[in-house]
C-alpha cells in the first residue's frame, strides 16, 4: 500500500498550484479588492471618506485578530474546513460591502470580509505548503505566494468592469460564488490531503538528512509568553511590520502621484510593471537563494533595493520619467519578498511547533500594522502633495528601521 503510494506522483505540486490558486482570490479581492470597494460605496452611498476608510481599516484589524488565532482554528476544524469557511465569509462580508443601507451594516460587513480573507492570505498559504517541502520549501513557497501578485493583476480591473457591467451587488454575488465553489473544490481534493495521509515524504522523497536547513528539530518550543521575549521573534516581528507598512502606505498613494506625469493609462500600466517586478523579484529568491543561505540578510538586500527605488522616486521631484520608472521598478522588486521572506525565516530559526505560531503572529503584527499606512502617509502627502516627497523618504526611512531591525535578530 505504502509503496504504490509512494510511487505516485509528488503531491506538494498539486499543493503548490492549488494555493496559488487560494492566494489569487485571497489577495485579488481581500487585499486589492477594498480600494475598489471604496470608491463604490462611496459613489453609491454619498458616504464620507473617513467612514469608508475607517471600513477599509476595520476589514484589516479583524483579519488581524483571526489570523493570529489560525493554528488554533486549524487545531480544532481542521484546515480544508476553516478554509472553507473563510471563503464564504469573504463572499458574504464583500456581498454586505454592496448592499449595506447604513454604516452600522458596512461595518459588519468588514468585520465578515476581514476575518475570511486572511484563511486564504499568508500565513494559509504558509501552513498549505510547508508540510511538503522542506529543502525546497522556499521556491515553493514563492511560487505559491505568487499567487497574491496575480491576483493584483486579475482582480483589480476585473472588478472595475464587473462594477461597470454589473453592478456592485450583482459582481460581488457573481464573484464571490465563483471563489467559493473553487475553494470548495480544492479544500475537498487537495487541501484534505498531507504527506502522511498518502504514504509520501516532504519534497518528493528527499532523504531527511538533507533537511537540515530547516528547523524541525531546531531549539526548544518556547512556550506561552516565552515567545514574546525571544529577539528573534520580536525583531522579526517588528521588521516584517514596518516592511509592510512602508510598502502598504507607498502603494497606496503611488498610482495618483504617477498620474500628473503619465497619465491614467500609463499610470496603471506602471503599477503592473511594478507587479511584475514583484513576480520576477520573489520567483529569483525563491530558486536562487542557497539552502543554507542567512536569510536576514536576503531580506535586508531586498529591503535595500526598495530603498533605492523610493531614492529614486525621491530624486524624480515628480518630473524626471526616467527615474520615476526605475523608481517603481527598484520599490516593486522587493514588494513580494516582503511578504514571503519572513516566515521563511521563522520556519529557519525557530522549531516546528514553534514556527507554526511565529508564522501567524508576524503576519497578523504586520497586517495590524499597515491597516494604518494608507492614512498615515495620506498625513505625510499633504507636506508635498505635487511631488510626494514626504512619502517617498519616510518609506525609505521605515525599510532602513526594518533592516536595522533583521540584523539586531541574528546570531550573535
Amino acid at each position: 500500500m505504502t509503496s504504490v503510494a509512494s510511487s505516485a506522483p509528488f503531491f506538494g505540486r498539486r499543493v503548490v498550484a492549488a494555493a496559488f490558486v487560494l492566494a489569487v482570490f485571497g489577495w485579488g479581492i481581500g487585499f486589492y479588492g477594498p480600494p475598489v470597494y471604496l470608491q463604490s460605496v462611496r459613489e453609491a452611498r454619498d458616504w464620507s471618506v473617513v467612514l469608508v476608510s475607517s471600513a477599509v481599516t476595520l476589514h484589516f484589524l479583524v483579519g488581524a485578530l483571526v489570523v493570529a488565532n489560525l493554528p488554533a482554528l486549524y487545531g480544532r476544524f481542521g484546515l480544508p474546513t476553516v478554509t472553507k469557511t473563510g471563503a464564504v465569509s469573504l463572499a458574504v462580508g464583500i456581498l454586505g460591502w454592496a448592499v449595506a443601507q447604513s454604516p452600522w451594516q458596512l461595518l459588519l460587513a468588514t468585520v465578515l470580509s476581514g476575518a475570511g480573507w486572511v484563511a486564504m492570505g499568508a500565513a494559509a498559504v504558509n501552513a498549505i505548503v510547508a508540510p511538503w517541502y522542506a529543502v525546497r520549501r522556499p521556491a515553493a513557497l514563492s511560487m505559491a505566494y505568487n499567487g497574491a501578485s496575480i491576483g493584483g493583476v486579475v482582480f483589480s480591473p476585473l472588478w472595475v468592469a464587473a462594477i461597470a457591467a454589473l453592478g456592485f451587488p450583482l459582481a460581488a454575488a457573481a464573484i464571490g460564488a465563483v471563489m467559493v465553489a473553487t475553494i470548495w473544490f480544492l479544500a475537498d481534493h487537495v487541501f484534505r490531503h498531507t504527506p502522511q495521509s498518502l504514504g509520501q515524504k516532504q519534497d518528493g522523497g528527499i532523504p531527511s538528512s538533507a533537511a537540515g536547513a530547516t528547523a524541525e528539530a531546531g531549539p526548544p518550543v518556547l512556550a506561552g509568553r516565552l515567545l514574546w521575549r525571544d529577539r528573534r521573534f520580536l525583531t522579526l516581528a517588528a521588521a516584517m511590520a514596518l516592511g509592510l507598512f512602508a510598502q502598504i502606505g507607498l502603494i497606496a498613494h503611488l498610482f495618483s502621484l504617477l498620474v500628473p506625469v503619465f497619465g491614467g493609462a500609463a499610470a496603471g500600466l506602471l503599477m503592473g510593471l511594478a507587479t511584475a517586478a514583484a513576480i520576477a523579484g520573489r520567483t529569483l529568491v525563491g530558486w536562487l537563494m542557497p539552502a543554507g543561505t542567512d536569510r536576514r540578510l536576503v531580506a535586508c538586500a531586498s529591503h535595500l533595493v526598495q530603498i533605492a527605488g523610493s531614492l529614486a522616486l525621491l530624486f524624480a521631484v515628480g518630473a524626471d520619467t526616467v527615474l520615476l520608472v526605475a523608481g517603481v521598478l527598484l520599490f516593486g522588486a522587493g514588494i513580494g519578498n516582503t511578504t514571503s521572506l519572513p516566515p521563511l525565516i521563522a520556519q529557519l530559526e525557530f522549531s516546528k511547533a514553534d514556527a507554526q505560531r511565529v508564522v501567524p503572529l508576524i503576519v497578523a503584527v504586520g497586517q495590524g500594522t499597515y491597516a494604518f499606512a494608507p492614512a498615515v502617509f495620506g498625513w505625510l502627502r499633504t507636506l508635498s502633495p505635487a511631488e510626494g516627497s514626504a512619502v517617498f523618504v519616510a518609506a525609505a526611512l521605515i525599510q532602513t528601521a526594518a533592516i536595522a531591525l533583521f540584523l539586531a535578530g541574528r546570531k550573535s
